[in-house]
């Protein structure tokens, strides 16, 4: 890729993070710094972003459009689990274990993502821990939030079902 156009790229995903209230606290330095170490993509409407065992090998974060998360049910019909929407994450999970992705994701509206690479995070962790920490910081608040959320919806269920 010429110089330009990977300039024009991270001043891109730099400009799409600085819209995500996740890194609302970081400064213009470091979000610099984290858009070369990421990148942006976009989804037509359908399109899947990973499907349920993929291999795990990045997150992301939907600056706007719709994606939908589904699990396949034991009876193999697609279950809704959530609708994402701008400021939503996906995926925090594989830059923590890389694990096979547990759930599909499909655009239901054309939507632009930022992503993190593991690889990504971890050149970005090598040569700026301080703010390597910060991510994981921030991606380990987004995981204790979504296991509360489940936490709390798997206690209604099991209180429903008495």
């Amino acid at each position: 890729m010429p110089l330009n156009a990977m300039r024009k790229s991270e001043e891109q995903t730099r400009s799409f993070l600085e819209n995500l209230p996740i890194f609302s606290s970081l400064n213009v330095d470091e979000l610099s710094v984290l858009a070369r170490h990421m990148s942006y993509i976009q989804l037509q409407r359908g399109e899947h972003l990973f499907v349920e065992g993929d291999q795990g090998t990045f997150m992301g974060f939907v600056v706007n459009g719709i994606l939908e998360v589904q699990k396949r049910s034991e009876t193999g019909e697609n279950i809704t689990l959530a609708r994402l929407t701008k400021g939503s994450s996906i995926g925090e999970m594989a830059l923590i274990d890389k694990s096979p992705r547990s759930a599909t994701v499909i655009a239901k509206q054309a939507a632009i993502m930022v992503t993190l690479t593991d690889r990504g995070f971890d050149l970005l962790a090598d040569k700026y821990p301080a703010l390597g920490i910060k991510v994981i910081r921030k991606v380990a608040r987004l995981l204790s939030l979504n296991m509360r959320r489940t936490s709390s919806k798997l206690a209604d269920l099991m209180q429903s079902s008495l």
